[in-house]
């Protein structure tokens, strides 16, 4: 077991509740029930990345970003992180069907919405890292070609971050 793994586990869980909070306080409509804050709060307080705490993913993150990456590494780190988005719905590739019969297309199915405010809130978590909350955005725009999501839940990502972006400049313009 590594301390430096412990550690970012620890302040990557804690960067995703900080922007959930944030979500919460300043941007409530998001919320359009209290039920739904509480059972997001337990979700992401509880369960979030709760499985890089199995011996199968931890083992195989850990050898990768604090160890050296042989081919077998990384072998070992695909395999963990298959099993961790298929564990974990906060993903978007755990919404994706990949159909066998070649007549068929894959489907993106629609997320949950509490999956896509924790999906958010994971994404943003290294903006809160690196101390930059506008670096998601970039991040999003650079990767969005390539991430797919169901219409109806790319038009909710993207107009969950244009309000955050707007709470942002919002917040710019007061300082």
């Amino acid at each position: 077991m590594s301390i430096k793994y412990d550690e970012y586990l620890a302040e990557h869980k804690h960067n995703v509740y900080k922007g959930f909070l944030w979500l919460v306080e300043n941007l409530p409509d998001l919320f359009e029930e209290e039920y739904i804050v509480n059972d997001i709060n337990h979700q992401i307080s509880f369960e979030h990345d709760y499985s890089k705490s199995n011996a199968d993913e931890y083992t195989a993150y850990d050898n990768y970003f604090y160890g050296n990456k042989s081919f077998e590494v990384v072998q070992e780190f695909n395999k963990a992180w298959l099993k961790h988005i298929h564990r974990n719905p906060h993903h978007w590739q755990y919404w994706v069907l990949i159909k066998d019969d070649p007549n068929e297309e894959n489907i993106c199915i629609d997320m949950d919405y509490n999956y896509i405010i924790e999906m958010i809130c994971d994404w943003w978590s290294f903006s809160w890292k690196k101390g930059n909350l506008y670096e998601i955005f970039d991040w999003y725009e650079q990767r969005k070609q390539h991430i797919l999501l169901s219409d109806n839940t790319r038009k909710t990502v993207e107009d969950i971050l244009e309000k955050i972006r707007t709470k942002l400049d919002e917040e710019k313009e007061t300082e």
